[in-house]
Parts: structure tokens; C-alpha cells; sequence
């Protein structure tokens, strides 16, 4: 509830001239950052689309693992950061290296790299390939973390489904 709060107060409310702007990362450049909430929505809704669009070019690469990992890496990456325009650059990193998903947010980033460095420097088909599914693990566990106890639930799901005790 908090949450939403917060992202309705980012979304709706008018910046004003006395706001007193956090030491961060953007520091001095923040002001230089700030959009309109329909300017928001839009970014946000055309990086999505956009991401959308790349995953769904790459199924059509399929047969090409290093065509269909450059597009999906591409889309998945743009389809992530989308939220960047709702909640701003500075919050979204807050976010993604907060002590709860700081493990995902590395093995997910280290995942884009690996995929890259598979499909655009060594070329291997089946590492590009074995790249990208962990790729979309790590993808699915950050955004499980996101909501309250989903990786919880899902790890003590797969713990009953590959449990070997009779």
C-alpha cells in the first residue's frame, strides 16, 4: 500500500521549486530528468512495446541463437528498464540494488552480459542458447521479488514437486 502511494505521489504530484532533491547518483543532473506524468506513461509505455516487440521479433530468430539472444537481450533489457520512466532512473536502481533483490539484479545483469558475450564474441550456438535460459530464470526470480513472498512460494514449490524423499 505504501508502494502505491509512492508511485501515485511520483506520478501525480507537481514538482516543486523548494523540493530539496537526495544526494544520488544523477545528483546535480536530476533536475535536467524531469517529465510530465503523460510524458512518463509514454516513455513507459513505448519501451515496453518496444521490448515486447524485440521478444516477440526473436521468436522468429529462433533458429538463429545468436540473432534470437541479441533481439531478446535487447527486449528484455528495454521491457525492464520501461519502469525507469514510471518511478525515475534513480529509484529504479534504489530498487534493483536493495538488499532483497540485490542477488537477482547481479545474476540477472551478469546473465545479459554472458548472452551477449555468447551471441557477439565467441559465437557458440549452444552457449548463447544455454545463456538465455538463465537469462529468463534470473529474469523471472527479479520480478518474483517484487511481490511479497512470490520467491517464497515458488522455492517451496519446487522444493515439494523435486523433494526425492519417499
Amino acid at each position: 500500500m505504501d508502494a502505491l502511494r509512492r508511485l501515485q505521489q511520483n506520478l501525480f504530484s507537481a514538482d516543486e521549486e523548494g523540493q530539496q532533491q537526495e544526494d544520488d547518483l544523477l545528483g546535480e543532473y536530476q533536475g535536467l530528468c524531469n517529465l510530465s506524468p503523460i510524458q512518463r506513461i509514454y516513455g513507459f509505455g513505448g519501451c515496453l512495446l518496444a521490448g515486447l516487440v524485440f521478444m516477440l521479433l526473436s521468436l522468429v530468430a529462433f533458429v538463429r541463437p545468436i540473432k534470437f539472444a541479441l533481439l531478446f537481450t535487447f527486449g528484455n533489457v528495454a521491457a525492464v528498464g520501461s519502469t525507469t520512466f514510471i518511478i525515475g532512473p534513480t529509484q529504479q536502481f534504489k530498487m534493483m540494488f536493495d538488499r532483497v533483490r540485490v542477488l537477482a539484479t547481479a545474476i540477472y545483469v551478469g546473465c545479459v552480459l554472458l548472452a551477449l558475450i555468447c551471441a557477439l564474441l565467441i559465437h557458440n550456438k549452444i552457449l548463447t542458447l544455454i545463456a538465455i535460459i538463465v537469462e529468463i530464470c534470473a529474469l523471472i526470480w527479479y520480478g518474483l521479488s517484487y511481490i511479497p513472498f512470490a520467491r517464497k512460494i515458488v522455492s517451496d514449490m519446487f522444493i515439494r514437486v523435486f523433494d526425492t524423499e519417499i
